[in-house]
């Protein structure tokens, strides 16, 4: 398959169970490598770099919103969202992480919630918390596998609309894996993923 990504695209992968969907968006978030052919990333290949400088470039450049929201359960909503910036090369101080995450935090209604626990949180607001997670590092790339799979429609509907909102304001580059049909109503291009081939909806 060949795909060219641009900045500010907003897109949506469809394609049934098993169609290739997840590890496409997991190639192109730097989580695989393929096993031939090339990515690119602002004209560089980089699929043939060492761990290290793979693992650098994905902090950096890429926010990556899971459908089970892979939340860790003995840290608190503050602490989830801070991960990123520890691993983060260029590092933030203890006053500009809090200042960072708070602001997200309240962007994403979740004021007041830093010291809560995963368990303590409904399913709507643990995706809020993994976009926040993936948004802290301030990314240029955003990846979401099934954002709206476990949730219900006001959440589903929440969720996507913050989503729309980060792109718009910060031009965001937004790619989703999904089955919702609605997720077709925020993009602005549709990718059909069958069997390593992909057909874009005109």
């Amino acid at each position: 398959m060949d795909l060219k990504i641009d900045k500010g695209d907003f897109i949506a992968f469809y394609g049934r169970s098993g169609s290739g969907k997840s590890t496409l968006l997991n190639m192109i978030g730097l989580v695989d490598r393929p096993t031939s052919g090339e990515i690119t990333l602002e004209g560089n290949k980089i699929n043939t770099l060492s761990d290290d400088k793979y693992a650098f470039i994905r902090n950096k450049y890429v926010g990556f919103i899971f459908q089970d929201f892979k939340l860790i359960e003995d840290m608190t909503v503050y602490e989830n969202v801070e991960v990123p910036l520890l691993f983060a090369k260029e590092k933030l101080s203890y006053m500009e992480r809090r200042t960072r995450i708070a602001e997200l935090l309240k962007k994403l209604g979740l004021e007041g919630k830093d010291t809560a626990f995963p368990d303590e949180l409904s399913g709507g607001q643990k995706q809020r918390v993994a976009i926040a997670r993936a948004l802290v590092n301030q990314p240029k790339l955003l990846l979401a596998d099934e954002p709206t799979g476990n949730l219900d429609k006001s959440s589903a509907e929440d969720v996507m609309k913050m989503i729309t909102q980060i792109h718009k304001e910060n031009e965001t580059t937004v790619v989703i894996a999904t089955h919702d049909p609605h997720i077709k109503e925020y993009v602005n291009r549709v990718i059909y993923v069958d069997e390593g081939f992909l057909r874009e909806e005109e």
